[in-house]
């Protein structure tokens, strides 16, 4: 298992390394998160080069990990800029290794509302949304609301 050198990858990443990739995922490796559902390194390959293209100062930051066998856990945050707004998101990611050592199974989770509610438009109309369809405070009973963020 390469966790250590995948890590290090992605808290280092740039354009001029998303060449390594290879070193680091099976060719047919699966990719998939909110947004994207792939399969090779040349498709994740280009989902990481619509990053850079799409967001200005992209950087993730891994905050812990666990493996158990091939498998491993990571959480991190990813940060960067949309249309000048510092973005964060925090999340998950579920590694399938290989024989190899290389991934052989990428699988992203994390909530695509924390982005939308970072962004303007999009923030208003998903935070009217959440609003209107989250439970009122009056009807749980408790102080452990935490529906009112």
């Amino acid at each position: 298992m390469k966790l250590d050198a995948l890590i290090h990858w992605y808290e280092q990443l740039t354009p001029a390394r998303l060449g390594e990739i290879d070193q680091l995922y099976h060719e047919g490796a699966s990719f998939r998160d909110p947004f994207n559902d792939v399969q090779g390194q040349p498709a994740i390959e280009a989902i990481f080069r619509h990053m850079f293209n799409t967001t200005g100062d992209p950087r993730f930051e891994v905050t812990d990990r666990q493996t158990d066998g091939n498998i491993a856990w990571l959480r991190w945050i990813f940060y960067c800029r949309v249309s000048g707004r510092r973005i964060s998101i925090e999340g998950a990611s579920r590694l399938v290794f290989g024989e190899d050592g290389r991934v052989v199974e990428h699988r992203d989770y994390w909530d695509a509302t924390d982005l939308f509610l970072q962004l303007p438009l999009l923030g208003t109309m998903v935070k009217f949304l959440k609003k209107r369809l989250s439970v009122p405070a009056s009807r749980l009973g408790g102080e452990n609301y935490v529906n009112e963020r």
